[in-house]
């Protein structure tokens, strides 16, 4: 059996709008690139692989859900359906997410989370499906490369950079208002610069940090790497992208003990809790030849990614067999009756 079509359930913008785009957006090419059709909905008779990737049909980024899906398996039994989780509630403080996420697996043959860290949170809250896998986000080496990164050679303040599509508080700005407030200070502003990239909070603003809007593509690599050192302080991160873009871009990482960042980061840069940022900045600044050593070997691109996504599509298929008889989708009938009628 070979691997001749993939719906994934995404409606994708060749734009900046989040790392999950992008990550998407690099699947769908490699796909491509390897002869398979890719649909961003279910209007195909036989599809192979079903990417689910999005239950709440209300987001713009929601192509089709697992109602959707629950339907197309009624007419076509064969096609295989694999699940990509990559949010949570504790990324934004909202509830109710992670249940529908729950919710919506039983019609999966097979979950992807993005991060260990999601994985084990989601199955202490009841996500209990059997068949799954880790499959890290990854960003392009075509666009985000090294080749073009300059060496601060201690002679002028030392560059921090961050970029973000969202505005949301959690993405790191408690540390992001403290170091702009720790730049009021003559002597640490002439040791440091901050650089912020994409949206802010409504209502929100710095004093001393330079602030861009969102960009995309060269437009933003030039951008990051005007800089000598990425931070991230975003929060509950489940499996971001911009950490990715900024250490392929040659850039070491002060990133937040949070989340998915530290098996991200772990050995490309320096960890720090809250209370800790100023004393781990002076580390990562009295160490900083020898973590710009390390990024050359940063592991997680898209092509990494997307082989991982491949060699699981490929597996199921010639695997169909097995895939079909363990389904739970049929062995829950009433939870598929009520997804089909829409009430789960």
């Amino acid at each position: 059996m070979s691997l001749k079509r993939v719906a994934i359930g995404a409606n994708l913008r060749e734009q900046a709008w989040g790392g999950g785009n992008a990550a998407l957006m690099a699947l769908k090419l490699s796909l491509i690139n390897e002869g398979i059709e890719v649909f961003h909905d279910l209007g195909h008779s036989d599809i192979d692989i079903i990417l689910l990737t999005e239950p709440r049909k209300y987001l713009k980024i929601s192509a089709f859900n697992h109602q959707n899906i629950t339907r197309y398996l009624l007419r076509k039994k064969n096609t295989l359906v694999v699940h990509r989780i990559n949010e949570c509630d504790e990324r934004k403080m909202t509830t109710g997410v992670n249940q529908q996420l729950i919710r919506s697996n039983f019609c999966a043959d097979h979950t992807v989370f993005v991060s260990s860290w999601l994985r084990e949170l989601l199955q202490s809250q009841g996500l209990t499906h059997l068949n799954n896998s880790v499959i890290r986000n990854g960003s392009d080496t075509t666009i985000f490369q090294s080749a073009n990164y300059k060496l601060w050679r201690r002679d002028g303040p030392l560059k921090l950079v961050t970029h973000h599509w969202s505005s949301h508080w959690m993405k790191g700005f408690e540390i992001y208002k403290r170091l702009d407030e720790l730049l009021d200070k003559p002597e640490f502003k002439q040791r440091y610069s901050f650089t912020y990239i994409g949206n802010l909070p409504d209502g929100f603003s710095f004093r001393n940090t330079t602030v861009m809007t969102p960009r995309y593509g060269k437009e933003l690599v030039s951008a990051i790497q005007a800089n000598h050192v990425y931070l991230t302080a975003s929060m509950n991160e489940p499996g971001g992208n911009h950490q990715n873009e900024g250490a392929l871009l040659g850039l070491p990482i002060l990133y937040l003990s949070s989340g998915c960042l530290p098996e991200y980061c772990k050995g490309y840069g320096v960890p720090f809790v809250e209370n800790e940022f100023q004393e781990k900045l002076q580390e990562l600044t009295t160490n900083y030849e020898g973590w710009v050593s390390r990024m050359e070997s940063y592991p997680n691109t898209a092509k990494k990614m997307c082989e991982e996504y491949l060699n699981l599509f490929h597996a199921m298929v010639n695997r169909r067999g097995e895939y079909l008889n363990d389904r739970q989708l049929w062995k829950k009938p009433v939870t598929a009756f009520r997804t089909i009628l829409g009430l789960d």
